[in-house]
C-alpha cells in the first residue's frame, strides 16, 4: 500500500493545552471522549470578561457531555485583579492569570481565546469602561475570533443590563451581542457571508444580590456524573475554577445535578435543546458515512487494547482528507491524529540539560520516543529547523514498550527570539495591547523551540512537535519539565523601581546584573531625561555572574520637577547594548514563566515629612508598600509571627502598619489583633490597610466594630471631598490638598466599611459617577494613649507607583501619634 501524501502536523502534544512540555498519549477514557468529539460537529463560544468569569460547570458539561468543541473568549487577561500569592501585579499578574486559565483548560477540555485589551480594574460603570476601551475595535476583534472559530452558539456570562457588576462584564456582553448584530447586518449585504451564529444566549445566574433567573427562560440540567471521568462534572468543574489561585477563587466540587437557565439576546429561539435548528453530526457537511464509521469504531472501542482501532481510524481519517468543507477537514484532521497516536501509545520528549540558552548556543538533546501498542510505528526523520552538529537518526522500528532515545548536538539561531509573551514586547497603549495580527486570539505565541519529528503508523506520515524542555528531580514534587527558555545574554535590571530624589543628597542605587554568556568590553551607562548622567567602565563578566552592584546617582545633573522622569540604564558590550531584565514567576500550579522589564526607576521628588522612623509591618498578599517605606527612608521590619503577641516587642515601633488582605489571610493575626491593640491602646499607632469583608481571620478588625462591604470607588480621578479639613491627619506633618489626589492610577480605593461605631471619624466623601457618596474610605480614632487607623485607599497601587499626594498621606497616617502627644 502506497504511504498516504497528506502528512499531518500535529503540534506539540496529544492534550488538551498545546502549550504542554511533552508529549503524552491520552487515556483509553479520554480517547473515547475524543471519540465522540470526533463525531460531533459542534462548537460553542463562552463569553466573559476576565480569567475565572467563565461557568465551568457549564463548559464542562458541553465537553463531556455533548462532547462539542468549547472555546472561552476572555476579553481580558485579569491584569487589574488582585493577587494573594506575591507581588506581581499589572502585566505580570495577567501572565500568571493566563496560564491558570490554560491549566483550568487542561482540566475541562475546553480551549482558551482572548481579545488584546487590558483590564484596568474594577469599574461599576459600563460607560467607564468604554472611556478606557475602544469599543468599536472590541467588536471587530470579537467577529475576527468568531470567523476564526465559527460557534454555532454565542453563551455570554454576564447580561447587557448590568446585573453583572462589573462595568468590564456588562461590556463583555454588550461587545458580544453587537459582534453578533455587527455580522447579521454585514450578510445583509454583502455577496461573500461572514460565520454567524445560530443564537446568542445569555447565561442567567444567581450570586448573592443578582439574581437574574426569571420565569420563561430555557432550564438545562447539568453536572451529571460521567463515568468515563469517574465524578460528576460539577466536581471536574470545581477542580477547573480552583486554578484560578492567585484570586483565591477556590471553588467546591459540587456533586448532584443543578440547572442552569437560558435567555435568547439575537437569533433563534430555543424550544427543545441550546442545538435546535443545528446540526452536529457530519451529515452538516454532506458526509454521513463518515460518523457511520466513527459510530462503529466507538462501538467496537476496547479500552484494554485502544490500537485495535487504528485499522479503522486510518480510513476515516483518509475519507477526512477528502472532505470539501476546509474547516472542518483541518478541525477533525488534527482530532483524529491526536486519536490516532495516542492508540499507538505514543509519548515523546526532547531533553536538554540546561534550564535556559542564549542565542546561537550549542546545546545537547536528546530525543526519546516510546510506543506502548502492538501496532508499527516507525521514527522515520527529526526535522528540526536549526543546525543539527552532532547525531543522526536512522528509520526506526518502535519495538512495544520500549525506550528508545536520539541524542542530537543543535546550535540555536543567532536571531532565536528570547523567551517572552508575545503581548509584553511592546508597551500597551490606550489599554490595548500591542502585537503582530497573527497573534490575535491566542493564548500564547505557538512554541519554535521544538524538535520535530516524523513517524509513520499504518502507512500515515505524522509530525509531532516536540518541544525541547529541561527536566529535573524535585525531592517533594518528583519529575519537574520545563520548557527551555532563551535568554539573553545579560540581565540588567534595578533591585527597585522607585529612585526617591533629594536635590544636594548623595544617592546609591543597587543593580542586579546576571550574565548567561561571557561579556568583554563592558561598560555602565546611566541616562536621565535623554542625557548621559554617568559612564562606569565594567571588569569583563564572565557567564554565570549573578552579583548586586551599588551604583552613585550624580545627584547635582538631575533636574527633576513635578513632571515624571526616569533613571535608565544600559550595559554597552562587545556584544550589543543591554538594558532588560529577567524576571522569573515560579508557582507550583503553572509553569515556570519568564518575561522582561526595562531597567529603569522612576524618579520621585521628595515631597514630604514624616515624624516617626521604626515601622513594624505584618505583611500582606501582593504588597509592596513596605519596601517603597524603605525607600523613603524609614526603618522597616517584618513582625515575626510568634512576636506578635509580645507587647514588649511591639513597644519598640513608632507605627505598626498591617499590610493588604493579611486579616483575610495571616492566621497570626487570630489572637495577635488583641495584642495590636493593647499596643495602640499603650500609645502606639495602628495603620490597617484594606482586607476583604469574607474569610476573615477575626472580627475584630479593630478597637471599635465595623463592618467591611463591597463598596468602593473605581474612578480613579473620583473627585474627594474633604469632610474634616482640619482634622491633624490632614495636616500633620504634611499639609493634605486636593492636589494630592492628582495621578492616581486604577482607583481610588476598595472594600470600604459601610457601617461603624460612633466613636470612629472619617476623612473624606467620594464615590464614581451615578452612585452614591462613600465615606468609609478612611476610618480613625484615638484608643486609650494611642491612635487607630483603617483605610480601604489604594496605597498598595498608589505608592508603588511613586504617586507623592499618596505618599505624603500615609507618612501623616505614621505620624499621627505624634502629632497627638
Amino acid at each position: 500500500m502506497k504511504k498516504l501524501s497528506l502528512s499531518c502536523i500535529f503540534l506539540l502534544a496529544f492534550g488538551v493545552s498545546v502549550f504542554a512540555q511533552q508529549i503524552r498519549q491520552l487515556s483509553s477514557s479520554q480517547i473515547y471522549q475524543k471519540l465522540e468529539q470526533l463525531k460531533t460537529l459542534g462548537t460553542v463560544m463562552y463569553f466573559a470578561a476576565h480569567p475565572d468569569d467563565e461557568n465551568t460547570r457549564m463548559i464542562a458539561y458541553l465537553v463531556h457531555h455533548d462532547h462539542v468543541r468549547t472555546i472561552y473568549y476572555s476579553l481580558t487577561r485579569g491584569d487589574g485583579g488582585q493577587n494573594i500569592l506575591g507581588n506581581e501585579q499589572g502585566a505580570a499578574l495577567g501572565l500568571i492569570r493566563t496560564h491558570e486559565l490554560l491549566q483550568a483548560r487542561k482540566l475541562d477540555g475546553a480551549e482558551q481565546m482572548f481579545s488584546p485589551f487590558v483590564d484596568f480594574g474594577y469599574t461599576t460603570s459600563v460607560s467607564e469602561t468604554f472611556n478606557f476601551w475602544n469599543k468599536e475595535k472590541l467588536v471587530l476583534d470579537a467577529v475576527k475570533a468568531i470567523q476564526e472559530a465559527r460557534p454555532d452558539m454565542i453563551i455570554c456570562r454576564f447580561p447587557t443590563t448590568g446585573e453583572g457588576g462589573h462595568g468590564q462584564h456588562t461590556a463583555s456582553a454588550i461587545v458580544a451581542k453587537e459582534a453578533w448584530l455587527y455580522i447579521s447586518k454585514y450578510n445583509d449585504t454583502a455577496n461573500h457571508k461572514l460565520w454567524l451564529p445560530k443564537r446568542l444566549l445569555f447565561n442567567a445566574f444567581h450570586f448573592g444580590r443578582a439574581n437574574t433567573i426569571k420565569p420563561g427562560q430555557f432550564p438545562l440540567r447539568i453536572n451529571q456524573y460521567d463515568p468515563l471521568l469517574g465524578e460528576g462534572l460539577g466536581e471536574l468543574a470545581g477542580k477547573s475554577r480552583s486554578m484560578h489561585k492567585s484570586q483565591g477563587a477556590g471553588t467546591p466540587q459540587v456533586i448532584g445535578t443543578t440547572i442552569e437557565h437560558f435567555e435568547v439576546m439575537e437569533g433563534a429561539p430555543l424550544r427543545q435543546s441550546l442545538y435546535d435548528g443545528i446540526d452536529t453530526s457530519w451529515q452538516r457537511i454532506g458526509s454521513p458515512k463518515i460518523g457511520q464509521a466513527i459510530q462503529t469504531v466507538i462501538n467496537n472501542f476496547q479500552f484494554n487494547q485502544p490500537s485495535a482501532s487504528i485499522s479503522a481510524l486510518i480510513d476515516i481519517r483518509q475519507s477526512i482528507t477528502n472532505i470539501t468543507d476546509t474547516f472542518w477537514r483541518t478541525q477533525k484532521l488534527k482530532e483524529i491524529d491526536q486519536i490516532i497516536l495516542s492508540c499507538a501509545g505514543v509519548t515523546a520528549e526532547a531533553l536538554t540539560n540546561v534550564p535556559e540558552a542564549v542565542p546561537g548556543q550549542t546545546i545537547p538533546v536528546s530525543v526519546n520516543v516510546i510506543a506502548r501498542s502492538n501496532v508499527p510505528v516507525t521514527v522515520e526523520a527529526v526535522l528540526p529547523e536549526r543546525k543539527i552538529l552532532e547525531g543522526q537518526l536512522q528509520p526506526t522500528v518502535l519495538q512495544n514498550d520500549s525506550l528508545y532515545k536520539f541524542p542530537f548536538t543543535i546550535q540555536l539561531d543567532a536571531h532565536e527570539p528570547v523567551t517572552e509573551p508575545y503581548w509584553m514586547v511592546l508597551a500597551a497603549e490606550h489599554d490595548e495591547y500591542q502585537f503582530p495580527e497573527k497573534y490575535l486570539g491566542l493564548p500564547e505565541a505557538p512554541n519554535t523551540l521544538v524538535m520535530p519529528v516524523r513517524l509513520s503508523i499504518g502507512q500515515v506520515n505524522f509530525t509531532i512537535d516536540i518541544p525541547i524542555s529541561q527536566k529535573k528531580l524535585d525531592p517533594v514534587r518528583g519529575d519537574i519539565t520545563q520548557r527551555l527558555l532563551i535568554v539573553p545574554p545579560m540581565s540588567v535590571e534595578p533591585t527597585n523601581r522607585l529612585f526617591i530624589y533629594t536635590p544636594g543628597e548623595d544617592k546609591k542605587v543597587v543593580l542586579h546584573i546576571k550574565t548567561f554568556e561571557d561579556i568583554d568590553s563592558v561598560q555602565l551607562v546611566m541616562f536621565a531625561q535623554r542625557q548621559i548622567l554617568t559612564t562606569l567602565p565594567l571588569p569583563n563578566l564572565r557567564k554565570g555572574i549573578d552579583t548586586y552592584m551599588v551604583v552613585s546617582v550624580p545627584v547635582a545633573k538631575l533636574k527633576a520637577d513635578s513632571a515624571e522622569h526616569y533613571l535608565q540604564f544600559f550595559v554597552t558590550s562587545k556584544q550589543g547594548s543591554f538594558n532588560m531584565g529577567v524576571n522569573l514567576i515560579d508557582y507550583p500550579h503553572i509553569p515556570k514563566l519568564q518575561y522582561l522589564t526595562a531597567a529603569w526607576m522612576k524618579i520621585v521628588p521628595k515631597d514630604w515629612k514624616v515624624a516617626v522612623h521604626k515601622i513594624g509591618y505584618v505583611e500582606g498578599v501582593g504588597d509592596y508598600v513596605d519596601n517603597i517605606l524603605r525607600l523613603c527612608g524609614l526603618t522597616v521590619e517584618e513582625i515575626p509571627a510568634l512576636e506578635l503577641n509580645n507587647k514588649k516587642y511591639l513597644s519598640q515601633y513608632d507605627a505598626i502598619v498591617i499590610g493588604i488582605r493579611a486579616l483575610n489571610t495571616q492566621k497570626q493575626l487570630q489572637t495577635g489583633m488583641d495584642a495590636l491593640l493593647d499596643y495602640v491602646h499603650e500609645g502606639g499607632t495602628l495603620v490597617v490597610q484594606y482586607n476583604k469583608s469574607y474569610t476573615q481571620v477575626t472580627d475584630k478588625l479593630g478597637p471599635y466594630p465595623f463592618q467591611l462591604s463591597g463598596e468602593r470607588v473605581t474612578d480613579e480621578t473620583a473627585p474627594v471631598t474633604f469632610l474634616k479639613p482640619n482634622a491633624p491627619l490632614l495636616n500633620f506633618p504634611n499639609k493634605i490638598t486636593q492636589k494630592d489626589f492628582d495621578g492616581w492610577i486604577q482607583e481610588r480605593g476598595l472594600y470600604f466599611p459601610n457601617e461603624w461605631d460612633n466613636h470612629y471619624q472619617t476623612l473624606f466623601s467620594m464615590h464614581d459617577e451615578g452612585k452614591p457618596a462613600l465615606k468609609g474610605s478612611v476610618l480613625y480614632t484615638p484608643y486609650g494613649r494611642g491612635q487607630y487607623i483603617y483605610t480601604g485607599l489604594a496605597f498598595f497601587r498608589e505608592l508603588p507607583a511613586g504617586n507623592t499626594g499618596a505618599i505624603r498621606l500615609f507618612m501623616n497616617f505614621l505620624s499621627a501619634g505624634k502629632k497627638a502627644k
